[in-house]
């Protein structure tokens, strides 16, 4: 209690299943610190087990692209509606969004209006596009809690406390489980070369590379007669379009689908071809070598490479975070299943290779594992809970 009487009150808001995760843990080191702390917000099941107050779920939160988003924009609006008429109530000291920026940061920008206070969890990526962004960024939230070393640098100069807090996969992922551990939760054989094979996660990103993969599969089946692949499936729907490309350009390869698992499935290979995005980051902190792919609409590609919307060096996280680039990525035209096939060939030949990469991981990963979740509720007892 403080030295008003009142209970300390913190709201936070979650919108996806990796939110729910930091929410939780956040809550649980909150409540480490101050015993009698409440916490309120939009919640799942795991901030809920955690001692957090739900006045709202995070299913309804959460949709994905814009089929899901267009016919939700009402329940987004209502949602909205209530949690400032319920957070203009509840007064907490503190309005925290974790990730979801496209919701969170509007939620906070009103809120903050109204004389709440509002931090915000995970930086939207200003570093590698749309850099104009940070001044709506700053309108909303008065502390922005970056995952990545690099973030704060960015909000350099604006009006904004941004603080370097650590990444929660970092604390969370397990680099000691071996291949052959993995092998067997998955049914896999224990011996013999194995490649993850991660197209990506969405639609999208299988339209441009699936039949690439596959054929680079294939070409990789011809010079290592032991290799068998395994590719994890996001969710069902995603399935039919990878076997097709599978049965035109790599009928005869070993390779098994499987439901999620995409940790596991990294785990028991003994290298990773994939799509660049956070997988990329899971990687490394799982000690798995890689080599990283990207193939976009050429409009979007266009843009991006040729209009300088992309404002860094590299697109993967390893590279953006190491010192050296210590990942080959291959990009648009360069994306070939030759040159993918080389590369991958390069990774499963030589343990030098592998071991060259997972040095330079083990250094990023050193610098990741921060354990956000407790960095963050210092941050907030510091700034919000003891004046």
């Amino acid at each position: 209690m403080t030295e008003t009487g009142r209970v300390p009150t913190i709201a936070l808001i979650a919108g996806e299943i990796s939110g729910d995760l930091l929410g939780a843990a956040i809550t649980r080191a909150l409540r480490s610190q101050i015993a009698d702390v409440r916490v309120i917000g939009v919640a799942g099941p795991r901030m809920v087990e955690a001692g957090c107050e739900a006045i709202a779920s995070i299913d309804t939160l959460s949709v994905m692209g814009l089929a899901e988003v267009l016919p939700a924009i009402p329940r987004l609006l209502k949602l909205r509606r209530f949690l400032i008429n319920t957070l203009e109530h509840e007064k907490p000291d503190v309005v925290i969004g974790i990730d979801a920026p496209d919701f969170n940061l509007g939620l906070e920008r009103r809120l903050r209006n109204k004389g709440l206070h509002t931090a915000h969890v995970v930086s939207p990526s200003i570093w590698a596009w749309r850099a104009g962004r940070v001044k709506g960024i700053c309108e909303a939230a008065e502390t922005m809690l970056c995952l990545l070393p690099f973030e704060p640098e960015h909000y350099a100069g604006h009006p904004i406390d941004a603080r370097y807090i650590g990444h929660p996969l970092a604390d969370e992922l397990d680099e000691h489980v071996t291949p052959q551990q993995a092998r067997a939760q998955l049914g896999l054989p224990i011996e013999g070369r194995v490649v993850a094979i991660l197209p990506g996660s969405r639609g999208s990103e299988l339209k441009y590379l699936a039949s690439t993969f596959a054929q680079t599969a294939s070409l990789l089946s011809q010079r290592f007669h032991d290799v068998r692949f395994v590719t994890p499936i996001a969710k069902p729907s995603l399935e039919p379009a990878l076997r097709a490309a599978i049965e035109e350009h790599a009928p005869n390869c070993q390779w098994d689908v499987v439901a999620g698992q995409s940790r596991l499935a990294m785990q028991a290979a003994d290298t990773v071809l994939l799509a660049s995005g956070t997988a990329t980051l899971e990687c490394l902190l799982l000690g798995r070598s890689m080599t990283v792919a990207y193939k976009g609409s050429a409009l979007t590609a266009w843009l991006m490479l040729r209009m300088g919307l992309l404002k860094t060096a590299h697109v993967s996280l390893p590279n953006l975070l190491s010192e050296q680039p210590c990942v080959t990525e291959l990009l648009q035209d360069k994306a070939t299943p030759e040159n993918l096939a080389q590369d991958i060939g390069r990774l499963l030949e030589s343990d030098m290779e592998r071991d060259k990469q997972l040095s330079q991981f083990t250094a990023v990963r050193h610098e990741l594992r921060r354990d956000a979740a407790v960095q963050t509720a210092n941050v907030i007892v510091e700034k919000y809970l003891r004046q």
